[in-house]
C-alpha cells in the first residue's frame, strides 16, 4: 500500500482544479492580450480568476502579478526591491527557503547590499524583537517567510510587517506554506510583497502569484509584450490561473492536526529518544520535523520509499543534494542530528491508521539498520 506524506513538498491536484483548467483551455483557448473574441474569452477567465483570489486573499485584484510559482515570485519581489535601491543592508532568516536565500544572497553581492542573516530560535521560531533590531534607517529590504516549509513553525510575521512600515522599509512574507493552512488576509498583514504556489492547496504546478502592495516600487520582470500591468511580461497560463483561483478554500489542513499530533504521540511512546522540532510553538497543523539519532535520514528515506511511504529530508526544492536542512543548523541542530531528520506533512484525508503505520515503519527499519550494523 501507497501512503504519501509530502504535502508541503506538493498536494495531489484536485478534481475541481483540473476542471477549471480543462473548462478554460476548452473554452477560452485565445490569447488574453488578442483583441477578437477569442482572446476577450480568455481575458474575462483571467479576470474572473483574478478576482476571485484576490477576494480569497482580501487584496486588490490590481495588486496581484500571477508568476510561474513562488520560486519565480520571491525572485521578482526581490530584485524589483534590490535593484533600485541605494547600497544598504538586507535582513533576512537563516530559515528561509531556497528561492529567497540563493536569491537574496545572489544580488547583495552583486548589487553591493550587506546581507544580515538572523537566526531562530532552538524551536525554530524568529524571535520579533531579536530580527527587528537589525533593521535601521539603512536596511533597503527584509524577508521572513508566514510558514516555515520543513518545520512547519508558524513566524511573527504580523510584527516584523508593523515594524517595517513604521521604518518605511519595504517586507516580503513568504506565504507559500501558509495558504489553505491558517487565515490569510493579505490586506490586514500589509506586508510590501507576499507571495503564493497553487500546488501546495492542490492546484496545478507551475503557477503562483506576488501580492504587491498598492504604491510600492516594483523594479519591471520581464520585458516583452507588457502583461501583469507591465511588472511581468508573457502570455499568461490562464488554464493554470483558473486551476489555482478553483483550488482556493477547498482544503482546510486544520482537520490533519489530530492525525500529526496522533503520529508524534505514538513516535515517541516507541522511540522516545526521537525528538520532534518546534513542537512547543504555534506550528501548522500537518507537519512534523523530527530526528532519528544514529539514522541517516536520506537512509530512512529511501527504506520507507520501498515500503511505499513518500515523506521528505528537507525541501523538495533541494532534492538531490545531500546537504543537511538549513532550517536545523539554524535552529542549532548539529549536522549529524540534521542529517538524521525526517519531514512528514499530512493531508486531510490521512487517518490515525496512516499515522499508525509509518511509526510502525519507523521502527521496523531503525531495527532492520541497527542490526545490519551489528548494533
Amino acid at each position: 500500500m501507497q501512503r504519501y506524506l509530502d504535502y508541503n513538498a506538493t498536494c495531489p491536484t484536485l478534481d475541481v482544479a483540473l476542471e477549471a483548467m480543462h473548462k478554460t483551455a476548452k473554452h477560452a483557448s485565445g490569447n488574453p492580450s488578442s483583441m477578437h473574441w477569442a482572446g476577450r474569452a480568455a481575458r474575462r477567465a483571467l479576470d474572473d480568476a483574478r478576482d476571485k483570489m484576490a477576494n480569497y486573499l482580501n487584496v486588490e485584484s490590481g495588486s496581484l502579478v500571477f508568476t510561474s510559482g513562488g520560486t519565480e515570485a520571491n525572485n521578482m519581489a526581490i530584485f524589483g526591491c534590490l535593484s533600485t535601491a541605494k547600497k544598504g543592508k538586507v535582513v533576512v532568516s537563516a530559515i528561509e527557503h531556497p528561492s529567497v536565500l540563493q536569491t537574496i544572497t545572489y544580488w547583495s553581492e552583486r548589487l553591493g547590499h550587506k546581507l544580515c542573516l538572523v537566526r531562530p530560535q532552538k524551536n525554530g521560531q524568529m524571535d520579533a524583537d531579536i530580527f527587528c533590531a537589525e533593521l535601521d534607517e539603512h536596511t533597503v529590504m527584509a524577508c521572513l517567510m508566514w510558514a516555515n516549509n520543513e518545520s512547519g513553525v508558524i513566524q511573527p510575521v504580523h510584527k516584523v510587517v508593523q515594524v517595517c512600515k513604521q521604518l518605511s522599509i519595504p517586507v516580503l512574507v513568504d506565504g507559500v506554506q501558509a495558504l489553505g493552512k491558517m487565515n490569510v488576509d493579505v490586506n490586514a498583514l500589509g506586508a510590501d510583497f507576499i507571495s503564493f504556489s497553487a500546488h501546495k492547496i492542490g492546484g496545478p504546478k507551475g503557477v503562483g502569484v506576488l501580492a504587491i502592495r498598492r504604491g510600492v516600487q516594483c523594479e519591471t520582470w520581464a520585458l516583452g509584450g507588457g502583461q501583469e500591468r507591465g511588472r511581468r511580461s508573457g502570455t499568461e497560463n490562464v488554464p493554470a490561473v483558473a486551476g489555482f483561483a478553483a483550488a482556493l478554500g477547498v482544503l482546510d489542513y486544520a482537520d490533519a492536526e489530530t492525525v500529526r499530533d496522533g503520529f508524534e504521540e505514538m513516535l515517541l511512546a516507541k522511540m522516545p529518544d526521537v525528538t520532534i522540532h518546534g513542537s512547543d510553538v504555534e506550528r501548522v497543523a500537518n507537519t512534523s520535523m523530527f530526528t532519528v539519532p544514529g539514522m541517516d535520514g536520506e537512509t530512512l528515506l529511501m527504506q520507507l520509499d520501498l515500503s511505499g511511504f513518500a515523506v521528505a529530508s528537507g525541501s523538495a526544492c533541494s532534492s538531490g543534494k545531500r546537504e543537511p536542512s538549513h532550517v536545523l543548523q539554524a535552529m542549532g541542530v548539529n549536522e549529524r542530528a540534521a542529517r538524521s531528520s525526517l519531514r512528514v506533512s499530512f493531508g486531510i484525508e490521512h487517518t490515525e491508521d496512516d499515522a499508525s503505520a509509518l511509526v510502525d515503519e519507523l521502527v521496523r527499519i531503525r531495527g532492520l539498520l541497527k542490526h545490519m550494523a551489528g548494533l
